[in-house]
């Protein structure tokens, strides 16, 4: 049984016979412009959180969160293969995902780069799992890690949902284009006169 997926008026099966065995190994784009062409896609930021089981809090700044189940609740983020806390994360059984509202870009600013003192003088609260949660989120979840795949140069993490807390609403802090954005009104919600 061969499958067929239709690109255009080609299946993918003619159109690896035609180009052949390397096809799929052979890119059109280079790394950069594939990073410019995904941040045209619009995201929340995030922090994620986690603690070690000696006590070190861990953070990080991450807009590659993403919903994966309602049944389970189940959400991923992925952390760079490069990332300082990368092995820690790989081995704490619990991590926590704070939603940032535009009050909180210099905290999002803060947990984007490696540094020994991300927590000094932040204010967190801590979840029955002793993740660290910020006040002032537009939602945070406390997940119980239940997978990590391979993900090419990042680790994708899968979490399922124990504890979920709704913060007061404001505007979400956005990211897009390499920059932060804020939303704007739809045109059809405005009054005209």
């Amino acid at each position: 049984m061969k499958l067929l997926v239709a690109v255009g008026s080609l299946s993918w099966y003619n159109l690896r016979e035609s180009m052949g065995d390397g096809m799929s190994r052979k890119r059109t784009f280079t790394k950069r412009q594939l990073r410019d062409a995904l941040g045209m896609f619009a995201t929340g930021v995030t922090i994620i959180t986690s603690s070690t089981r000696d006590g070190e809090l861990l953070g990080i700044t991450a807009n590659s969160f993403n919903a994966v189940s309602l049944d389970p609740p189940m959400v991923l983020f992925s952390l760079s293969r490069e990332a300082h806390s990368l092995n820690k994360f790989e081995t704490s059984d619990f991590f926590a995902v704070n939603i940032l509202s535009t009050r909180q870009r210099a905290l999002s600013d803060r947990f984007a780069r490696a540094s020994v003192d991300k927590w000094k003088d932040v204010a967190f609260e801590t979840g029955v799992t002793g993740c660290p949660m910020f006040p002032g989120s537009l939602a945070r979840f406390e997940c119980y890690t239940r997978f990590h795949y391979d993900g090419g140069d990042h680790v994708i993490f899968v979490g399922e949902a124990f504890s979920m807390m709704l913060g007061d609403p404001a505007d979400p802090l956005l990211y897009f284009q390499g920059n932060y954005r804020s939303l704007t009104p739809d045109v059809s919600d405005l009054e005209w006169s």
